[in-house]
């Protein structure tokens, strides 16, 4: 059949040849039998055409498979429209103009229709589909069943259906695909047990049934499987015990995430677990766990992450625990584990997070634990420990997060502890002291000499007042119930107006008031950096800017809720004046103290470049909020940009070269001039302005972060697929990291897709090379490109070299923001030329490229 679909292309894409040779048939009788075999030709192909749906773009599409995408089309409910393009006559349906199908030789090999807000059901018929790989309908509002057809799919690689409302069981039959890899049903409603054929499918690494109700037992065909590397079931109603049967059919299958919380499991810890040698994940927690942690979980040491945390179990920590080098987090709290921590745990030479909280631990606390050199959170609250906080402890220089209360510590808390930590990370301890102004440590008692007989011999003598002591004494009296009273009378003002401007001032969505401190009245600031502060502790920072406001103005803002983060909460805030600004309210936990956080936060204010979103102001609440106040960017995100517009929106070429362009030129300006690691650089953190021109959010917030508020940002980021592969062991960012994420995102405006859908088990850089290496570039780009594929082929390939070699998993591969600028001038000289941009005051500034 391919051989036939490449004659009829080539036949139908010459049909001068025909009138070329006609001349030759009319020349003479020689030419009859030549004339007699070009019919018998024709005649001969009919048949074949009539089989197939065939169009006058040269592209053939199956009978069966057109069909097939009718009955899909028919079955689901288009709310925004994005399905037009699926005519009825099924013309293009092959060519580029059916959105999110691909085919090859005329049969469909991928649906990728994501963030679409479809609804309806998927049709059964998508069984006919003989050729379909990939299934890619997630974040939408597809309801009914999981389609049992998928069973005759014996193509199909990858299905991504998560964040979705699909309800029903999953069918048994999946298991029989052959070829299946990942199957991500995450976050719907289906319900039912996990059917253990499930594990029949032996290529099947990546299972997530995640985030659902499936009720039942664990399948124990799971722990014989022969390709699952990630299993994640958490946050089901899975009851029963785990699995002990936990084995390595053969040596290529390796179980390298297991993550089971946020079920009714019951039980012991299974031993054989141990026996997966490959393991860096395990998440048990939440569940009803009873019994000992088994000794033998010390022989994985590959694991980073063992959370056991909130069941009911017993026991000790095991020694074995010492011979875990690759710990990064153990969560051990809300157990009922007992006895002392064992003094070998200073082995654990990688800890980062060690939670031990509500537990009946006893003892000393370790003095080694102080050797822990990366340790940045250490929660030992709610036990039984006795005797001093080690002074060893204070050697902890990456330690943000000190939590030792409601125990039976005694001393005096180390002077540094007490400065750096406030006093909730102490209280509950009766005998301890030294860590606040209401704990002081008692002085020691003065000595006094005894005194002589004569002294106590010697009785005391009494003063009279005289008449002028008691004029002082009632006038002094007087005074003070007067000072009282003008105090009173002045709250009461104050309390008055305030609740006149919150009732005025704030609507139905909501005013940064309801989440922060009252700040004082303000006076306007003027150019440079202004400093206002109140009788409540409130402190507003200006930096320079088209337009000011008071700290009352800020407060009482209208607040929206634009997104949140690891950071922290982005509100878009409509001042009284109809100004807009965007504020974003840190987290309070992960943020530096206030010395060094103003220190920092005041350099961030002094940035200014027409690709770095501008930093306007910071505030200080009196509780300890921070809000920090940039330019609010009406266009969104370049992610929303590219991927939650509707179809009657299309970004060409050059709009997407210009953000390539703008994004690599801020880029350069923080390596360059400010020397400035972004370490969070994604899709969601390029903010558009007018005429789509991008600017670079979140840029230097890591400075204002503790260490482990940027481990949290580097670990969320990691599910994004932005992070460059090193970063999961360095855990530090650096140019090359910034680069890789940069790269990412020239990928991403390419093709179209987002980095956090994966493509046959891979993310978006692995995706793309694999293509390449097929040989098949041109299914990489965007449709929307491909149309002017004849015009700008040379420039899409070029860029799809630098940005393949941005990803580049080697590090010093990767070249640096300036050698990407400079080859971006190279591919589109017209667009970094010297050009005229609007600078931050409204004036006309000149930019040229890095």
């Amino acid at each position: 059949m391919d051989r036939w679909n490449t004659s009829l292309s080539r036949f139908y894409n010459y049909p001068f040849r025909f009138v070329n040779f006609y001349p030759q048939i009319k020349a003479g009788s020689s030419n009859v039998h030549t004339m007699f075999l070009f019919v018998m030709i024709v005649f001969a192909i009919l048949p074949i055409i009539s089989a197939e749906k065939y169009y006058s773009d040269g592209i053939i599409v199956t009978q069966s498979d057109f069909q097939a995408l009718k009955a899909i089309k028919h079955d689901l409910i288009d709310f925004r429209g994005i399905l037009k393009s699926w005519n009825d006559s099924g013309l293009g349906a092959c060519a580029g103009g059916w959105l999110g199908i691909k085919c090859v030789n005329g049969e469909v090999i991928a649906i990728q229709l994501p963030w679409k807000g479809l609804g309806g059901r998927i049709s059964e018929k998508i069984g006919q589909l003989q050729a379909l790989r990939k299934l890619s309908l997630h974040d939408n509002v597809i309801a009914g069943p999981v389609p049992t057809s998928l069973n005759f799919l014996p193509n199909l690689r990858g299905v991504y259906l998560f964040n979705n409302r699909l309800s029903g069981s999953i069918p048994p039959s999946i298991g029989r695909i052959p070829l299946l890899q990942t199957l991500d049903v995450s976050n719907n409603q289906l319900t039912g047990t996990i059917p253990p054929s499930l594990a029949n499918s032996t290529r099947l690494y990546r299972l997530n049934l995640s985030y659902n109700a499936f009720s039942g037992s664990i399948p124990v065909s799971f722990t014989q499987s022969h390709s699952l590397t990630f299993l994640a079931l958490e946050h089901n109603n899975l009851s029963g015990s785990i699995p002990d049967t936990w084995t390595n059919v053969n040596q290529s299958y390796q179980l390298q995430y297991l993550t089971l919380d946020h079920n009714l499991l019951s039980g012991r810890i299974p031993v054989s677990i141990s026996k997966l040698s490959k393991l860096e994940e395990i998440n048990l927690s939440h569940n009803q766990i009873n019994g000992t942690i088994p000794d033998e979980l010390g022989g994985l040491s590959r694991l980073t992450v063992l959370d056991l945390s909130n069941n009911v179990i017993n026991g000790t920590i095991p020694t074995s625990f010492s011979n875990l080098s690759a710990l990064v987090t153990l969560d051990l709290k809300s157990n009922r584990l007992d006895n002392q921590i064992p003094d070998t745990i200073n082995r654990l030479k990688n800890l980062s997070v060690l939670d031990l909280s509500n537990n009946k631990f006893i003892g000393h606390i370790p003095s080694t634990i102080g050797n822990i050199s990366r340790l940045t959170s250490l929660d030992l609250s709610g036990n039984n420990f006795t005797g001093e906080i080690p002074n060893s402890l204070v050697s902890l220089g990456n330690l943000t997060s000190l939590d030792v209360s409601y125990n039976n510590l005694s001393g005096i808390v180390p002077s540094i502890l007490s400065k750096k930590f406030n006093s909730s990370a102490f209280v509950g301890n009766l005998e301890l002291c030294g860590y606040s102004s209401s704990t002081p440590c008692p002085s020691p008692a003065p000595q006094t000499l005894p005194s002589s007989p004569i002294s106590r011999a010697t009785k005391p003598r009494h003063h009279k007042l005289s008449t002028k002591d008691i004029i002082l004494i009632a006038s002094g009296a007087l005074l003070a119930v007067l000072l009282l009273l003008c105090c009173l009378l002045l709250c009461c003002l104050i309390r008055k107006k305030v609740n006149w401007r919150v009732k005025n001032g704030s609507k139905a969505s909501g005013g940064l008031a309801t989440t922060t401190g009252r700040g004082a009245k303000a006076v306007p600031a003027v150019s440079g950096t202004e400093v206002e502060s109140g009788e409540a502790g409130g402190k507003l920072v200006h930096f320079d800017g088209p337009f000011v406001f008071a700290a009352d103005d800020l407060l009482c803002a209208t607040a929206e809720i634009m997104g949140k983060s690891t950071y922290g909460t982005a509100y878009k805030a409509t001042l009284e004046d109809s100004n807009q600004v965007a504020v974003k309210r840190l987290r309070e936990k992960i943020t530096k103290g206030q010395k060094e956080f103003e220190a920092e936060v005041a350099e961030l204010g002094k940035i200014r470049h027409q690709n770095i979103l501008a930093l306007r102001a910071y505030y200080l609440g009196p509780k300890g909020e921070k809000l920090l106040v940039y330019d609010y960017m009406p266009n969104g995100s370049l992610s929303s940009f590219l991927h939650a517009r509707g179809p009657e929106t299309t970004i060409d070429w050059p709009t997407r070269m210009r953000i390539a362009i703008g994004i690599t030129k801020g880029i350069c300006f923080l390596h360059t001039k400010e020397n400035i690691i972004h370490g969070n650089l994604t899709s969601s953190n390029i903010l558009l302005g007018e005429q789509n021109n991008p600017t670079i959010a979140d840029v230097g917030l890591s400075r204002l972060m503790t260490t482990a508020g940027n481990t949290n940002v580097i670990a969320t980021e990691g599910t994004l697929g932005y992070r460059a592969p090193e970063l999961s062991k360095i855990k530090n960012a650096s140019t090359k990291t910034d680069v890789y994420s940069l790269g990412v995102i020239i990928l991403e405006l390419l093709t179209g897709k987002s980095p956090s859908e994966a493509t046959d088990g891979l993310d978006l850089p692995q995706w793309v090379a694999s293509i390449v290496k097929e040989e098949w570039t041109n299914e990489v780009f965007d449709v929307e490109l491909m149309r002017d594929a004849p015009n700008i082929g040379d420039e899409l390939l070029n860029t799809l070299k630098l940005a393949l070699h941005c990803v580049d998993p080697t590090p010093t591969a990767r070249p640096e923001a300036p050698q990407v600028l400079q080859k971006l001038e190279e591919i589109k000289p017209e667009m970094m030329l010297t050009a005229t941009s609007s600078g931050d005051d409204g004036t006309a500034v000149q930019e040229k490229s890095e």
